[in-house]
């Protein structure tokens, strides 16, 4: 495996001698302090043992503060602009006159891959491994329909500067969409449909914003995106308070063990007092909760924010970009004089009392209860005016969790875990750059481009040539990756949802289940001389995860069935088949609302003989599935059928 680091000097020269050359890696990952070295252009100098330990086994030992004693480079300090050292602990040293330092390490197998990244420092100052981990940042945002979940993606970009104006979903003044919402059918419906990742850079973090579809249909979708997420943001409307789909998001992060982040949006609208919304967190999930925010006003005379950490009052000016734009913010502390002069008196007479009552009913902060997902900070604002969202941001980034250890079949896969690990939870197929990308979450050790991997579930060799860093529907080639970063795989029917890749032994991560339908319906292509595009889009889809696929189990019925959680589901299936493929179908519904799969596979089912008021198929990993009318048949199958043994209603991938 191999590491590149650039050599830069002031003023490219003739290639000439190296003498004395000193680097010293720190944390004990790599000492090299040889007395003399002299060589020319493209000679080479075998027999150097120049490793002397490694902090985390044979792999991954550059790139943790790589110092460089220029001052050791003699007779001149003056050397080719771009140098190449070849370290070994085999050969030795090589020099050429184009390109960067590079290490080669044999992996314990035996078998040598080649990992390479490009990592650019000043005056070979280069940061660590754990650096790179220790500022990344991750999450996902959960909320009911409508809560504004697209338009505070928007705004966090807005104030993280990676976009310069932000266009809410519903704004059609300027006939701009949001940045999240790239396909067609989002932007005419003005919802998310799909899932998308977003890094961007931002005081020192690089945070990975995973977006999730918004609708209650797509909740699958959500689901699977969750399973990447280190921390999860929370989206309330503070005018109707917890809803159905926040409640079931919220158990998928409490399952996870997920910190969760409150805010409550739409501040600038007739709101719930803020302590029944506390309430109502701390009695329906059993959370308790802390206001680092705290409203002044709500509706059209919500101005401010007091921030209790800082006791800073922050009063805020709407404006005429309809908050395309960060807003005007004054900073004022709360003891200031003239704070009674700016704020009504009826509403400054108001914020006083409720600070006494806050200090009286909240304890202080205790930022591990909210790593360990025990406590929840609450913040209120409107994503709409930009109103708060910069202090959310802020206080996000002080105390958010970053990538964090991950199960798996050998135990706790840790991010410095030598080895490269990471497993697949979405794909999307993207018509502009007309292919497919699997989204995968990196959970150990550096990926590189060009590396080879395992994918535990065929033991296939892949090499991730075309490795890409996304922003929506936009792409840049990604060289490396750490803990907590989603990468972007070209991938042409290679990975599905839920499979695992990884260097080193064995490692294999807990699937992304498959839950329950609610409603299927008999798929037909209605053009039969595009059976080839038909098959193409149907097989395409379901590795997206966009619906799920069933098959009848006799032989003469050869339609596929499209089982979904939604009806907006059936619906995007078939706006992409035309769109994306040029194929009509026609949707059949059938009368079923309940799936299970037999946990005791085909031989249970054969062992409990013939079954009533059911009807068999097989998944798309030829597993034994029952459909049923209502639980209610559920509940009697099982009574009357106890040799059939477990029924779930989620499948695990194939492993």
């Amino acid at each position: 495996m191999a590491t590149l680091l650039s050599m830069r000097s002031p003023s490219p020269s003739p290639l000439s001698t190296l003498t004395s050359c000193n680097p010293n890696i720190t944390n004990n990952a790599l000492v090299y302090k040889p007395k003399f070295l002299n060589f020319e252009s493209s000679s080479f100098i075998s027999n150097k043992k120049i490793i002397n330990a490694l902090q985390f086994g044979l792999l991954n030992c550059i790139q943790r503060n790589v110092s460089l004693n220029r001052a050791a480079l003699s007779p001149s300090p003056a050397i080719e602009e771009n140098i190449h050292i070849k370290i070994s602990t085999e050969n030795g040293l090589r020099l050429t006159e184009n390109g960067s330092l590079r290490q080669t390490i044999e992996e314990q197998d035996g078998e040598a891959t080649e990992e390479e990244s490009s990592v650019e420092g000043t005056e070979g100052n280069f940061p660590s491994f754990k650096d790179k981990i220790s500022r990344r940042r991750n999450f996902a945002i959960i909320s009911h329909p409508d809560a504004g979940k697209t338009t505070l993606t928007e705004k966090l970009l807005l104030y993280g500067g990676a976009i310069h104006e932000a266009g809410a979903v519903k704004a059609r003044r300027a006939a701009r969409h949001a940045t999240s919402d790239w396909m067609e059918l989002e932007k005419q419906r003005g919802i998310s449909i799909t899932s998308t990742a977003m890094v961007f850079e931002t005081k020192g973090f690089q945070i990975t914003l995973l977006d999730t579809p918004g609708h209650q249909d797509f909740g699958e979708d959500t689901f699977r995106t969750l399973a990447a997420a280190d921390n999860a943001v929370m989206l309330v409307d503070a005018g109707k308070g917890l809803e159905p789909q926040t409640k079931k998001l919220f158990e998928v992060c409490r399952m996870r063990k997920l910190p969760v982040f409150t805010f409550m949006n739409k501040m600038d609208r007739p709101a719930l007092e803020p302590l029944e919304l506390l309430d109502q967190i701390e009695q329906e999930f059993g959370l308790a909760t802390y206001p680092v925010s705290w409203p002044i006003g709500s509706g059209d005379r919500f101005i401010g924010l007091y921030h209790i950490p800082s006791k800073n009052v922050h009063l805020f000016q709407k404006d005429s970009k309809h908050g395309s734009k960060e807003a005007s913010v004054k900073i004022v502390p709360f003891g200031d004089s003239t704070l009674n002069t700016i704020i009504p008196s009826d509403l400054y007479k108001q914020l006083k009392d409720e600070i006494e009552l806050i200090e009286g009913l909240f304890p202080p902060m205790d930022v591990a209860k909210i790593n360990s997902g025990d406590l929840s900070p609450v913040f209120f604002g409107s994503a709409m005016n930009n109103f708060g969202v910069e202090l959310f941001l802020d206080s996000f980034l002080q105390y958010a969790v970053q990538p964090g250890a991950h199960e798996s079949n050998i135990g706790q896969i840790l991010p410095d875990y030598p080895h490269f690990t990471g497993f697949v939870f979405k794909a999307n197929m993207d018509p502009k750059h007309r292919d497919k990308v699997a989204f995968v979450r990196v959970c150990s050790g550096q990926f590189s481009k060009g590396m080879k991997v395992q994918l535990a579930r065929t033991g296939k060799t892949i090499t991730l040539t075309r490795p890409q860093k996304l922003f929506a529907q936009s792409r840049a080639t990604m060289e490396v990756g750490f803990a907590g970063d989603v990468i972007g795989l070209n991938n042409p029917n290679t990975f599905c949802i839920g499979d695992s890749v990884y260097t080193g032994p064995r490692v294999s991560f807990p699937g992304i289940p498959s839950f329950s339908p609610d409603i299927f319906c008999n798929l037909r292509n209605t053009n039969p001389s595009k059976y080839k595009q038909f098959q193409k889009g149907l097989h395409e889809l379901v590795g997206e995860g966009a619906v799920q696929v069933l098959y009848s189990v006799v032989s003469a019925k050869t339609d596929p069935i499209l089982a979904a959680i939604g009806q907006l589901q059936f619906e995007v299936f078939e706006y992409r088949m035309a769109h994306e493929y040029g194929v009509e179908i026609n949707l059949e519904p059938l009368g079923f609302t309940v799936a299970r799969w037999v946990a005791g596979g085909w031989p249970a089912l054969e062992k409990a003989g013939k079954l009533y008021n059911c009807v068999t198929v097989k998944d798309m990993w030829e597993r034994p599935v029952l459909l049923f009318r209502n639980e209610w048949n559920v509940s009697q199958l099982m009574s009357e059928k106890k040799e059939l043994g477990e029924l779930t209603p989620y499948a695990l991938p194939s492993t």
